[in-house]
């Protein structure tokens, strides 16, 4: 436990200014972030089977891409770059042939890659578009999930009786996924009333909020279903105490993502 308080602590030392002050020192921590996220990815696929070197370094380098991709904009406006997803296809579906080995490299391990590369890269990079379009609405976000996080922990160990999905992650229970959700929703909901817009519809704001905290907890759940599908407690132990990047942020992850399909409303 100590370990794991200390760990935080040096996080948020270095979080929360990077946040704040935004810029370069936010992009690249964000950056660092997406490449050990990448890293884990990558990691825990090859404890089945490992990657030609090269086709590996394609995926760093296209992760490192799409993640400081139009970051420089305070528009959040997603253009997608066709020509960088015709690269991408090509580069990882391209060695399939050239390398002529199903047992070294195939289609599957050319899909796992072109997944993993889209998903890591454009995750991270809209937790940069939406720092630079709105400070107030990453924090919201953020206030989402490590509300719903915290309180779905608190509820399910002191009154958590009914699993929720114990096949994939035996310590989730019904009531700490209702009292996490109930929490997330009323301090997120709090939050946008007051700082980003009193003058929107607090019903919608209420849906919003209620809406993303679940799937927050849902995004936890698929990188536990990950995780246990390759036998693994954990990512990686690159923060002592806590796992890995993918085992802190799995949850915030889904959340930038779906925040996407409401900004017309919001």
């Amino acid at each position: 436990m100590k370990t794991r308080i200390i760990s935080a602590i040096v996080l948020l030392a270095i979080f929360i200014p990077a946040l704040i002050t935004g810029g370069i020192f936010y992009t690249s921590l964000m950056l660092l972030a997406a490449l050990f996220g990448l890293y884990e990815l990558l990691n825990i696929r090859k404890t089945r089977k490992e990657f030609p070197i090269f086709v590996e370094l394609f995926a760093y380098l296209l992760v490192g891409f799409l993640t400081i991709s139009n970051t420089t904009s305070n528009n959040l406006t997603y253009l997608m770059d066709y020509r960088m997803m015709a690269c991408l296809i090509f580069l990882f579906l391209s060695p399939i042939v050239f390398i002529n080995d199903s047992k070294r490299y195939n289609l599957n391990d050319a899909l796992f890659l072109i997944g993993a590369t889209l998903f890591i890269g454009l995750s991270f990079n809209l937790l940069i578009l939406i720092r630079n379009y709105s400070i107030s609405a990453i924090i919201y976000l953020f206030i989402i999930t490590i509300m719903t996080d915290t309180f779905a922990y608190v509820t399910g160990r002191h009154i958590g009786k009914y699993k929720l999905i114990e096949k994939i992650s035996p310590n989730k229970t019904v009531e700490g996924l209702i009292g996490g959700t109930l929490m997330g929703t009323f301090a997120g909901s709090v939050f946008y009333h007051i700082v980003i817009s009193p003058s929107l519809n607090i019903g919608i704001v209420i849906f919003v909020s209620f809406v993303l905290s679940l799937i927050g907890q849902l995004g936890d759940l698929i990188f536990s279903a990950i995780k246990r599908y390759y036998d693994k407690k954990d990512f990686s132990n690159i923060i002592p105490g806590h796992g890995g990047i993918l085992d802190r942020l799995d949850s915030i992850i889904f959340v930038v993502l779906a925040y996407l399909l409401f900004l017309a409303i919001l």
